[in-house]
């Protein structure tokens, strides 16, 4: 049983609960295109957390109903009006999507929607660990109990109800492309926001990426014979993860360093672990998808972007307080909090997510660098 909290981090957990990580400017063209002759993708399925969930955590009652995600700023670059992205507007998996010719794809618990051409499990705030094993380290998820597992036992579901037999489900799934993260990111998160250690986090570290392993195996028992696996990208230059790990030397730059550490620890643990996985499955293609490195790659270039709407690029462009625009009391989408006037000068959002302009500009990277190698190994 975990042990009560303070209620001081408790309100911080409630306030900051929807805005959890682990989200060029010309649109969708800048995007290579496919020839769907030879790299013909159908359908994609997405698991993950709020840097790909497209709308089930407002659809989730009461807390998503309530969350920021279903007010504006949100959407507003894009949609004009909120959609339970996490973002601006569009996402990385709306303009790998499209670049593949594929519809964005349809939060799972909209029961009205069209799956066709995929589905997106991802949930905002999830975790990589199920709740129960996070009461064991006296971590509370104060979002949801949508963890990995259960988004694999939604895709289970799904594909129970469209499949006949194994055969079947392998015919249907023979040019689709999964999608398993980026998620663990926010594991992490709440053990900070919960007075954990970096110790403490570090030791997460093989568990969190067990769980992942375990799932891809899953969704290879599904039918999946191409995957992506995300790593998580450096969390030492998210506001969130600056605010919520309190070291004894709280210097901002040494928070960074350390937070950076943790992120490649994790990488490092997931692309051994995926390494030995492949041993097993020879026939499928599982390819890491190294997030740490591209956004690295695009804050060294982030002039030649023009991100130039601040100095730090550490700061996000919605929200309020101190040198990096993140309070966790009053952030994106509270009453009288401010917008920057031109995010797309911005790599941060909301101190948790990314502009729509990044999550473009690592789609491109992303595709280039992944997907066609993906793709040219079968």
């Amino acid at each position: 049983m975990v042990s009560p909290k303070p209620s001081l981090t408790m309100l911080f957990l409630y306030l900051s609960f929807v805005f959890l990580l682990p989200c060029t400017a010309r649109g969708f063209g800048h995007l290579p295109a496919v020839n769907t002759g030879s790299w013909n993708v159908t359908s994609i399925y997405q698991l993950g957390d709020s840097l790909s969930d497209t709308g089930n955590l407002i659809i989730e009652s009461p807390n998503g109903v309530a969350s920021a995600f279903s007010r504006l700023p949100y959407g507003e670059s894009f949609f004009k009006h909120p959609t339970g992205r996490c973002s601006n507007g569009l996402l990385m998996i709306d303009f790998l999507a499209k670049a593949f010719g594929v519809p964005n794809l349809n939060p799972y618990l909209n029961k009205d929607a069209v799956f066709t051409h995929g589905v997106n499990f991802a949930f905002s705030g999830a975790t990589a660990l199920p709740s129960e094993s996070l009461e064991e380290k006296n971590i509370v998820n104060p979002v949801t109990n949508s963890s990995l597992s259960v988004q694999l036992d939604w895709m289970w579901s799904h594909f129970n109800s469209i499949c006949y037999n194994d055969q079947d489900c392998a015919e249907k799934l023979k040019n689709s492309l999964f999608i398993v993260g980026e998620i663990g990111s926010n594991d992490y998160y709440y053990a900070f926001s919960q007075g954990k250690t970096m110790k403490d986090a570090n030791s997460m570290v093989f568990d969190v990426v067990q769980v992942i392993i375990e799932g891809i195996r899953r969704v290879i028992q599904i039918g999946a014979t191409k995957i992506i696996v995300p790593g998580t990208f450096p969390l030492g230059h998210f506001p969130a993860y600056i605010t919520a790990y309190q070291p004894k030397n709280s210097a901002i730059y040494s928070k960074q360093r350390l937070l950076n550490d943790l992120s490649l620890y994790h990488n490092n643990e997931l692309k051994k672990r995926l390494q030995l996985l492949k041993q097993d499955y020879k026939n499928i293609t599982i390819i890491y998808g190294d997030y740490y490195n591209g956004f690295t790659r695009l804050l060294k270039n982030a002039p030649r972007f023009g991100f130039n709407g601040t100095s730090d690029l550490r700061r996000a462009c919605c929200g309020v307080g101190g040198e990096l625009s993140f309070y966790p009391t009053r952030m994106c989408g509270a009453r009288g909090v401010p917008v920057c006037a031109n995010p797309d000068g911005y790599v941060v959002w909301d101190g948790f997510n990314l502009t729509q302009k990044a999550y473009r500009i690592l789609a491109r990277w992303l595709f280039r660098s992944t997907v066609s190698r993906l793709f040219k190994s079968s």
